[in-house]
């Protein structure tokens, strides 16, 4: 491929397209990490997120290689539907959907815990359900206004998340006690705890709706768009780690016990997390953390879902058109999180499964198919050939296969 192309085009900035992918890939799902790895502990969870990060990283690059063959700015469905044909398109565009609404009721579910949380500190106690509406409501009607002010207010949500996370987490990591991340109390099994941990490992690595968004915002330029996913879903990997250690280290093995018979809802792990620390200011550095963590999470998702309707269904953009879409878009699942308020980790665990289908095994059957499609092809191939391939199907079916059994309650789930 020319040279030019492989310049970061327009003197756009990778940092950018970085920052867009990490912004996406971290969010209110990693506050169930911790939760749901507790059975399989500190070393077993490391090497779950690394084999995982490379598995999501791989189908995210197959993507880009399949969306390389098409003009930049053509959509998800677009590349679907012209390489796997109309089944898959179905298949694809309604385990988007389905990503999108489950996604958008395990924040509202999330956030009315923390919301919960952070207004008991002021001696006021409100209704789950109720503090789960007014969540909501109040960043639906964000969404409302424009991408604009989405765009805008995430940015500054975003700095606020960087700030008090490592306030909090810096602390947190001063306090860390190797022996409850090495030598952890409990029982002494941790491997069969593995199985029912990887859909939420995979759901937090999701960020493949932004790769044909970063081929229309770079055009055709496959080596600034690897860099910015490789340190967009690195930076995401780090955070995570970090998040790990600070939890595991001190919040003992059998303390998360008591945290998942509690339904293990942000606002659990943030209280028990409180316990520990140093400081009251502190604790209220990560309550803040928490809700800017659930509050950009749930506008990020939400504008996607409101976009995809409003072009599912026409609505225009007008007052009237872009009112219709909020109904679409935010009645069903509010009316989830005010009926069922503690469903955050279901709801992460069927956002997976529908994630194994588009973010995993959908991506890798269209880099195979355009690789016959276009045999002459010169451009960028990710390497690996077809055993890489089908390592990533495998790996997407093994974990949808998973999230079944556990839901059967035929694999072992700690607490």
């Amino acid at each position: 491929m020319a040279n030019h192309m492989n310049a970061a085009p327009g003197g756009k900035s990778l940092l950018g397209g970085a920052m867009i992918v990490a912004g996406t890939t971290v969010g209110a799902g990693m506050f169930s990490l911790p939760v749901v790895s507790a059975g399989m502990w500190f070393s077993y969870g490391l090497m779950v997120l690394l084999g995982i990060w490379f598995i999501m990283l791989m189908s995210g690059l197959l993507l880009l290689e399949a969306n390389l063959h098409f003009e930049p700015g053509a959509s998800f469905d677009t590349l679907t539907r012209e390489t796997l044909g109309r089944f898959w398109r179905i298949v694809s565009g309604l385990s988007i959907a389905f990503v999108l609404y489950i996604l958008t009721y395990a924040y509202i579910s999330g956030g009315s815990s923390v919301v919960n949380h952070s207004l008991q500190g002021l001696d006021i106690s409100l209704p789950q359900s109720i503090a789960g509406l007014a969540f909501a409501g109040i960043l639906a009607g964000i969404v409302l206004i424009s991408t604009k002010a989405v765009d805008r207010i995430t940015t500054i949500m975003l700095g606020g998340m960087i700030i008090t996370f490592f306030l909090a987490i810096g602390n947190l990591l001063l306090e860390v006690e190797p022996s409850k991340l090495f030598s952890p109390n409990g029982e002494q099994s941790y491997a069969p705890y593995i199985l029912a941990a990887l859909p939420f490992g995979l759901a937090s690595f999701g960020y493949h709706g932004n790769v044909p968004s970063l081929v229309k915002y770079y055009g055709k330029a496959p080596t600034t768009i690897i860099r910015a996913i490789f340190i967009g879903t690195f930076l995401g990997l780090i955070i995570y780690v970090c998040w790990l250690i600070a939890t595991m280290g001190n919040i003992s093995r059998t303390g998360f016990v008591d945290i998942i018979s509690q339904g293990g809802n942000m606002g659990v792990l943030v209280g028990a997390l409180q316990q520990v620390m140093a400081s009251d200011w502190l604790g209220t550095m990560l309550t803040l953390f928490a809700n800017l963590a659930v509050a950009s999470s749930f506008l990020g998702v939400t504008l996607g879902l409101f976009d995809y309707l409003a072009d599912l269904f026409g609505f225009d953009d007008s007052l009237s058109g872009r009112a219709k879409t909020a109904l679409v878009t935010f009645v069903p699942p509010t009316l989830m999180g005010v009926l069922f308020p503690n469903g955050f980790l279901v709801a992460i665990g069927f956002a997976a499964l529908a994630a194994c289908i588009w973010a995993v095994i959908v991506p890798a059957l269209m880099a195979y198919k355009t690789r016959q499609m276009y045999p002459d092809y010169q451009g960028f191939k990710v390497p690996g050939g077809t055993p890489l391939i089908i390592l990533v199907i495998a790996f997407g079916v093994v974990t949808g296969v998973c999230h079944l059994l556990a839901m059967a309650d035929l694999l072992p789930v700690y607490g």
